[in-house]
């Protein structure tokens, strides 16, 4: 089976050096030529909860050959517009392309590859990019898990095929209600890594603040919101059920939430988002395809979604150079604390 990683960044070099390690022959492809020559050189090193190099094979996209198996993809969506076209040119009719980025990219995949091909597989873990050829791993080793499934919820032959390569890395859940696990993941990524982006800070600075973790309850319900009005069942995360830990009422409910959210969020503590990795490099961030869905989903459909709403303005501002990456972005939210 030929496989590739199309995204070798903080996710794709970590998921690509444990798919080696267990023997599967895959490629990493990312455009970054010193990122790749570094991994062809050294092995890809990754660090963090664990320390290991493994030796892999790497290459830019200019370079791919041929048809692929199964292509997991994991660049960011802003570069989707080049990307996807780049893996539509080296499948066929029994390729499977399985989407782990973030938000809710199947249906821009779709669009291009064909529904039929395409599986999602939400990613439970989190990494930080160091450097050319290294990544460091930011989740306990006990908690790397993915959930996978397909556009029309069946368990096929193309769900099977990525679960094996994806159990090299961790736990897969199979499951026939993938937008419900898409809408899970998205509330995880709006909340902690769209206000800790917002706030210049990591998961453990929101954590560890009684204000920041009020307006967390508050983008969570929004989710929810928008997520029951749009017909969607989200799914639980681990066993934790988002419904009881972002439900809104007196102070007695909202501090039983907020002890359940800070449970979960726990093995997380010493993440910095993606998006902020970004952010601080200078690149475009996923703002508008993690935040960004929830508001326009909210406005689609007649649910208010003003925390999500400020988050996209106040990220999306940082990355114009119109606000600053800081704690003190805190002021934006002072109406709704």
């Amino acid at each position: 089976m030929r496989i590739a990683i199309m995204g070798a960044g903080s996710l794709g070099t970590i998921l690509g050096a444990y798919i080696a390690k267990a023997g599967y022959d895959i490629d990493l492809i990312d455009p970054y030529k010193d990122h790749v020559d570094a991994l062809n050189e050294k092995g890809a090193h990754v660090t963090g909860v664990v320390d290991f190099v493994q030796p892999v094979h790497a290459l830019t996209p200019d370079e791919m050959e041929g048809v692929y198996d199964l292509i997991l993809y994991l660049a960011k969506q802003t570069y989707n517009e080049t990307a996807i076209p780049q893996i539509a040119a080296h499948i066929d009719e029994n390729s499977t392309v399985c989407v782990c980025q973030n938000g809710i990219p199947e249906y821009a995949v779709s669009a291009v590859i064909g529904e039929e091909r395409v599986v999602g597989a939400p990613v439970g873990w989190g990494a930080t990019f160091i450097g050319p050829g290294e990544s460091a791993l930011t989740t306990d080793v006990g908690r790397l898990n993915f959930t996978l499934g397909s556009m029309d919820g069946t368990v096929n032959e193309r769900v099977l095929k990525a679960k094996e390569i994806l159990e090299c890395m961790g736990e897969v859940v199979v499951s026939e209600n993938l937008l419900g696990l898409r809408w899970t993941k998205l509330l995880m990524n709006a909340t902690f890594s769209g206000l800790s982006t917002a706030l210049g800070t990591t998961f453990g600075g929101v954590l560890d603040d009684d204000t920041a973790m009020q307006l967390i309850l508050r983008i969570g319900k929004e989710c929810l919101d928008v997520a029951a009005e749009l017909g969607i069942t989200m799914e639980p995360y681990e066993g934790y059920d988002f419904y009881a830990a972002f439900k809104r009422g007196n102070e007695k409910t909202n501090e039983e939430s907020i002890k359940l959210v800070r449970e979960i969020w726990a093995p997380h503590y010493k993440l910095t988002a993606s998006m902020a990795q970004d952010l601080l490099k200078g690149r475009k961030c996923e703002i508008y395809d993690i935040n960004g869905v929830v508001s326009n989903s909210g406005k689609e459909c007649g649910i208010p979604t003003p925390i999500n709403d400020i988050i996209v303005k106040v990220v999306a501002g940082i990355q114009d150079g119109i606000y600053e990456y800081s704690p003190k972005n805190i002021e934006f939210f002072k109406d709704y604390i």
